[in-house]
């Protein structure tokens, strides 16, 4: 399990076994996928650092979108449900998941969590995951894209020290851009440590606060939605 998660720990005992520890999740997230592209919803895993502004950015989304997009949310932390009644407040169909020690969400709970949403009826679902710059990377979820948040007070260097997050992401959410000007922060260095980490670099910068960027976020968000529902056209025939 550490060498997947990324903890490295040194006292590790390698064992013959048969079967990647992740394959029961692959499977799972793979059933999911189907359904999700049957279902013509874009499924998105939302990942980030605590405080990195994951909820900020999904109550802009919903305020900025209005009716042009059906909202539904999962929201896992370790403790509470607070992430998921903001994002009920904003108008986004969402539930928690609490993880109570997990640093992570897996495929099995976005499954279970399903059963309590009409998720048939979304034409965005999104996975706002644990806040962890880690695991999260590691466990598919049946999301057609991996979005990172990452907030400029966080640092320059947070691509180039946790490689795994940034490698799998499609896009990096640049988030609290209205910050910039009180910070002494290098967007120059961020976007730089970005280019060497993804294979692909996109980068949105935004502000939740004044909605600087989100449009664009939208944007982006729309590009994928006909690929899903050509997708689940495909699946249907």
């Amino acid at each position: 399990m550490c060498e997947d998660c990324g903890c490295n720990d040194p006292e590790l005992v390698p064992v013959d076994v048969h079967e990647h520890i992740l394959a029961g999740n692959d499977a799972l997230a793979a059933h999911l996928r189907e359904h999700f592209v049957e279902a013509g919803v874009l499924a998105i895993n939302l990942m980030g650092s605590p405080g990195s502004g994951k909820t900020a950015v999904l109550e802009r989304t919903a305020r900025l979108a209005g009716d042009r997009l059906r909202l539904g949310a999962v929201s896992g932390d370790l403790a509470t449900d607070r992430d998921a009644r903001r994002l009920i407040s904003a108008g986004i169909t969402a539930a928690a998941i609490t993880t109570g020690s997990a640093c992570h969400l897996d495929a099995r709970l976005v499954h279970d969590a399903l059963h309590d949403l009409p998720w048939r009826t979304f034409d965005l679902f999104v996975i706002e995951n644990v806040g962890n710059l880690v695991c999260p990377a590691i466990y598919d979820l049946g999301q057609a894209a991996n979005v990172v948040a990452l907030s400029v007070t966080e640092g320059e260097d947070k691509p180039l020290k946790y490689p795994v997050m940034f490698r799998r992401a499609d896009l990096v959410l640049l988030t609290k851009i209205d910050l910039v000007p009180h910070l002494d922060v290098d967007l120059d260095a961020i976007r730089d440590a970005l280019a060497r980490t993804m294979p692909d670099p996109r980068v949105i910068a935004l502000s939740a606060r004044t909605g600087e960027g989100v449009a664009e976020w939208l944007a982006w968000l729309d590009a994928r939605r006909p690929q899903a529902a050509s997708r689940a056209r495909r699946a249907a025939r």
